[in-house]
């Protein structure tokens, strides 16, 4: 197991600058997760960490020791691509011992390695097939044994899932964290699907253009977003988000925070709209509300509303969120705070 570090880390290609002095920790044994839009940087950070583009400038630390003169096969990473980058004129079993031939292990050790690295991620029976026999699911797999064999301090996957089915996916998700547990090694893991992000992660790194917007456990993030990209990036659907019209403030709230009924209620943010659309997705109905100069998702557990229906939405306050003009969360300590809630609730202020 490893921790990693990025001290004041640039990165740039050509005159482009991707990275601009980052620092950034990750801890001893966690399963970190890199999300964020494409083009963000994620992929740019592991890559540095696995030693493939070097940074411009700053240093990156594997357990405490400066790597950057350290020739990647000698850093004790492994790394688990998007395209499994398997070969296919070789058996499972080729591939898995592959890494190990090269690197004059013997064939004794090898067998044990493989035969028992092999069992974990349930390939035993596929040993002697050729990847072009096997499933999505069963290429991931053989490409995981392969990095296991090397017995790294630091698994480093690129979306390794995307181009699995919504099933496996969330199947080799399920894998993935027992396999962590299985291992305690130290995952990073970059991924654009926040769903993965909140699922996977003991930490979620949030990057935009570079820099990162917050870091923190899954359910921080999604409860105390440092500010409106996150808020609006970590949710399915995302926040909704309205202008308060004061000091440049906008407001939000999750959809699965709001109520719909036939009925105004006593929320504190109460307001007449009309749905537009339904999605029916069997245990939850998301729908789109309009209403004066907005348009809301409302995510319901219950089915009862139809296109076309007025409705009332209410929000408590509670689940109220502000953010300022700068785009960074407004909490409950700002001497404004009660002011912006006064007047999302139409009450003038004292």
């Amino acid at each position: 197991m490893a921790s990693i570090e990025f001290v004041k880390v640039t990165k740039a290609f050509d005159k482009s600058i991707i990275i601009n002095e980052l620092d950034l920790k990750i801890a001893d044994g966690s399963f970190t997760v890199l999300v964020g839009p494409s083009g963000c940087g994620k992929t740019t950070l592991l890559r540095m960490i696995a030693g493939i583009d070097p940074q411009t400038s700053g240093s990156v630390l594997i357990d405490g020791k400066d790597v950057t003169d350290v020739a990647p096969g000698q850093r004790g990473v492994a790394m688990v691509f998007q395209n499994y980058a398997i070969y296919p004129t070789m058996s499972v079993r080729e591939n898995i011992e592959f890494g190990l031939k090269n690197n004059k292990v013997g064939k004794a050790e090898r067998t044990q390695l493989v035969e028992s690295i092999s069992a974990t991620v349930g390939l035993s029976e596929y040993l002697d097939r050729k990847p072009s026999t096997l499933s999505g699911g069963q290429r991931q797999r053989v490409a995981l044994a392969r990095a296991m064999v090397k017995k790294p301090s630091v698994f480093l996957m690129d979306e390794p899932l995307s181009n699995l089915d919504a099933k496996l996916r969330g199947q080799m998700r399920i894998e993935l964290i027992e396999l962590h547990k299985k291992l305690g090694t130290t995952f990073v893991y970059v991924t654009h699907d926040q769903v993965e992000a909140m699922s996977m992660a003991d930490t979620i790194i949030l990057l935009n253009q570079g820099v990162i917007q917050q870091e923190a456990p899954p359910d921080r993030m999604y409860r105390q977003p440092n500010n409106l990209f996150a808020a609006q990036f970590i949710g399915v659907p995302p926040m909704n988000v309205g202008d308060l019209g004061m000091d440049g403030v906008r407001f939000g709230f999750r959809p699965e925070s709001v109520t719909l009924s036939e009925e105004p209620g006593d929320t504190h943010y109460a307001i007449r709209g009309l749905i537009v659309t339904r999605e029916m997705l069997g245990s939850e109905t998301i729908y789109q509300v309009r209403l004066e100069g907005h348009s809301f998702m409302v995510k319901c557990t219950e089915d009862l509303f139809s296109v076309g229906q007025q409705v009332y939405l209410g929000v408590e306050a509670s689940k109220i969120y502000f953010f300022g003009p700068d785009g960074n969360r407004i909490s409950e300590e700002h001497i404004r705070f009660y002011t912006y809630m006064k007047a999302l609730r139409g009450q003038p202020d004292e």
